[in-house]
């Protein structure tokens, strides 16, 4: 695991526990083979910190924060500079950036709300594969 250097690095933390947080991570592993996203569980120590210095409860997760050099992202931000960075057709998302940013985090927030309930979580964060090990963290 490398240092978290936020002049260069794009790092996505999020809910470790949390089933659909991490079928992203997965998603984003297969669609980011040059490895530009980082990650780490808001429930590791790095997590936690970064995620309270944006103003962020780690108690009660609600949203992924995305850092990357160019500012945090939150919420149907993070989504969809997630999309920037992976690049290629993934791009086609950022046709929603111009929808007003409250109707963008109305939808994002309805489904954070219900991820537990409609895919599940763990009660401790999932053992990362040898791939997203080396794309860790903290």
């Amino acid at each position: 695991m490398s240092a978290y250097d936020p002049n260069s690095d794009n790092l996505m933390l999020f809910d470790g526990v949390c089933h659909l947080c991490d079928a992203s991570v997965r998603f984003i592993l297969r669609h980011d083979p040059a490895g530009k996203i980082k990650f780490a569980p808001i429930q590791c120590a790095l997590g936690r910190e970064l995620y309270t210095r944006h103003g962020l409860d780690p108690e009660a997760p609600n949203t992924f924060l995305f850092l990357t050099p160019h500012g945090a992202f939150q919420a149907s931000d993070a989504a969809l500079e997630v999309a920037r960075n992976l690049g290629g057709l993934w791009r086609l998302a950022l046709i929603f950036k111009p929808l007003p940013q409250a109707l963008r985090d109305a939808a994002y927030f309805f489904i954070a709300r219900n991820r537990y309930r409609w895919f599940g979580k763990d009660e401790t964060c999932m053992l990362p594969t040898v791939e997203l090990k080396a794309r860790m963290i903290g």
